[in-house]
């Protein structure tokens, strides 16, 4: 039965979700990671020490958060393939690590807000991007909400279900506290620079399978999609990824700008200094709400083809097994 528990994790969480209740009460497996990482920081990184003895912290803290995450997963997955109906259990563990249903819920929320006015728009969109919503006029809204459901379709999505079907829980949780690492302290301002220098490859490291992957299934899922180009996704993809900066966003963020037809990235304003940062895809650039709502289709279907793939992942092993 381990064999269908990736395609009910996706199936299950993509339904339900993760309940604002549970949020409340016990919180959330991410931000039980983020504590963890908070304290490190806390502890290990020390403003007067040298660039040398920071990053060594660094990879410190990480082997410390690997070593606590690995070793709760392993346990848990031991126990509960244990019992009788251990595989529930596990979707159960497992679900909560994909974000499907609130990375669609967020997005969408951008566009019903755009509609109603820029500055709502403005308000939705600051909750999930980290530049200034104040610099963005309709179109700079609507695609950062773009750029951050592609993106994040990889590294929210695709990357831990990957892992999941690669190494089970402590696979998927691995990879959560990674990428959960990568967004805190993963960043080039003077304080996590060198700190961060060893979540940021770690987080590097992780997602090169999956983000090329991931533009695959967006590829794939543009023939469930009126209007979708799988042609024009894979050649943005090919073409434009390595312009980006990190050697996986780009991947995604191109595959859904060749796919539509839109041109995405492009400078944009962090703290008051403007980026200036390279254009994924040839299309048009004056995105409004209707676009982030055809992206979000794109992102649906993608969600279909990652099912589907994992339906026919568990029959092949399931087949395998038999066989053997």
């Amino acid at each position: 039965m381990l064999v269908i528990v990736p395609g009910l994790a996706l199936l299950l969480e993509r339904l339900i979700g993760y309940s604002p209740r549970l949020v409340a009460t016990i919180g959330h497996p991410v931000m039980w990671f983020g504590a963890l990482i908070g304290l490190l920081d806390k502890q290990l990184n020390i403003a007067d020490r040298s660039p040398g003895q920071r990053r060594f912290a660094g990879v410190v803290s990480m082997a410390v958060l690997l070593t606590i995450v690995l070793a709760i997963a392993v346990v848990l997955q031991h126990l509960v393939r244990s019992l009788p109906l251990g595989w529930l259990v596990e979707v159960l563990l497992v679900a909560p690590f994909l974000a499907q249903k609130e990375l669609g819920r967020a997005v969408n929320a951008v566009a019903e807000a755009l509609d109603m006015s820029l500055e709502s728009g403005r308000g939705a969109v600051s909750h999930i991007v980290g530049r200034d919503p104040h610099a963005l006029d309709e179109a700079g809204v609507a695609r950062a909400a773009i750029e951050t459901l592609a993106e994040s379709t990889s590294d929210g999505v695709v990357a831990p279900w990957f892992w999941l079907v690669l190494l089970g829980l402590p696979g998927i949780a691995a990879y959560k506290a990674i990428n959960t690492a990568d967004s805190m302290i993963g960043h080039l301002n003077e304080r996590y620079r060198h700190y961060g220098w060893a979540a940021a490859k770690l987080d590097d490291l992780v997602n090169w399978v999956p983000a090329r992957l991931t533009a695959m299934m967006i590829t794939g899922a543009c023939f469930l999609v009126p209007h979708a180009s799988p042609s024009n996704a894979w050649m943005a993809a090919r073409r434009d990824a390595r312009k980006h900066a990190s050697p996986n966003s780009g991947w995604p963020e191109a595959a859904f700008a060749g796919a539509l037809g839109f041109a995405l990235g492009g400078p944009r304003s962090y703290q008051g200094a403007v980026v200036n940062l390279p254009t994924f895809g040839t299309g048009k650039s004056m995105l409004v709400p209707e676009d982030i709502e055809r992206a979000l289709v794109l992102y649906r279907a993608t969600l279909n083809v990652l099912l589907a793939t994992s339906v026919v992942l568990a029959l092949l092993m399931f087949s395998a097994h038999q066989a053997s």
